[in-house]
């Protein structure tokens, strides 16, 4: 899926990683609001959690609150998580954490890579797919789209933190109580978006949101072949361009969406398609962008469909 290990591979002597300095991130918008220091006590340490990428930095940050700094490896929503290259400074920073988020399923195996060479007893780490219960075949790994992903990982990183603080076991419980509850506008809306508009067919470049979609209920036309071509870098087939082209051209899909931080000139073609064929077009990231929570973002996703329907109004970015 486009993965490179780069700098970690196994030339990269494993002194290089850990002595490394200096950080190649920058937290999350809700990492810094829910893990920087205010409010902790001084006899408190600070519990360094790191999120693969910035929609589980968040969702730490916001469990962990006053007792936890979040950070995020991903989190520049003009980049291609899947061509991601460790640096020794991640290296690094990683090794510093007592809590790893990472999502699994292929998308992130950088991180095993970097846990693996710098190994720490004490250390938690929450892999997102096996936690789900998710084999490692699985198709599709986006899965913070997946309605019911968030909620367990919120539930897991509270249990890890109360491993790592026992005394504030109860706060992080009701955090994550409080995260859960708060993504009730999301599962509302995909409810509502369900019942307004039932089995819409909306074509895609590849399956960033496809989980979002099947809650929401729609159908998507674009052959799954195509949507795993683009996603792993492989050029589609000719008789899947072909099928994908005709869905704008014979109009029949109402809403296109695309992976708004990765596109080339295939994309830019059926963008181009869909205006003129008079689809309202949707971009979907695989970061959460500047200024949203993992709840806002989300919601924001929703909405945007809703608008692309009832209004025929594109949102190509958040």
């Amino acid at each position: 899926m486009r993965i490179r290990v780069g700098a970690l591979s196994a030339a990269l002597p494993l002194a290089a990683v850990l002595l490394a300095s200096g950080c190649s991130s920058s937290p999350s918008p809700s990492a810094a609001a829910g893990g920087t220091a205010s409010g902790s006590t001084a006899s408190t340490a600070m519990i360094t959690a790191i999120g693969a990428e910035n929609e589980y930095a968040n969702v730490i940050g916001q469990v962990g609150g006053k007792y936890v700094h979040a950070e995020a490896i991903l989190s520049n929503p003009n980049t291609d998580p899947h061509t991601f290259e460790a640096s020794p400074s991640v290296a690094h920073e990683m090794s510093q954490a007592k809590l790893i988020v990472q999502n699994g399923a292929g998308y992130d195996d950088w991180a095993t890579t970097i846990e693996n060479a710098a190994p720490d007893p004490s250390r938690k780490v929450i892999n997102v797919q096996k936690l789900l219960g998710l084999p490692d075949s699985t198709p599709n790994p986006h899965l913070w789209y997946k309605p019911v992903t968030m909620p367990a990982v919120a539930s897991a990183v509270a249990s890890d933190l109360a491993a790592i603080q026992p005394a504030h076991a109860a706060y992080f419980k009701a955090n994550a109580a409080r995260f859960t509850a708060s993504l009730g506008a999301w599962n509302q809306a995909m409810a509502q978006f369900k019942a307004k508009y039932p089995d819409t067919p909306v074509a895609t470049t590849e399956p960033v949101a496809d989980y979002l979609l099947q809650a929401a209920g729609t159908a998507n036309l674009t052959p799954w072949a195509f949507q795993a071509d683009v996603m792993n870098g492989t050029d589609p087939s000719a008789q899947n361009v072909a099928v994908q082209k005709s869905l704008f051209t014979g109009r029949k899909v109402k809403v296109f969406l695309y992976n708004q931080q990765v596109t080339d000139s295939l994309t830019e073609s059926y963008i181009n398609l869909a205006h003129a064929s008079g689809i309202p077009v949707v971009g979907v990231y695989e970061t959460m962008p500047a200024g949203y929570d993992y709840q806002s973002w989300m919601l924001a996703e929703v909405h945007a469909m809703d608008k692309a329907l009832a209004d025929k109004i594109s949102t190509e970015h958040l």
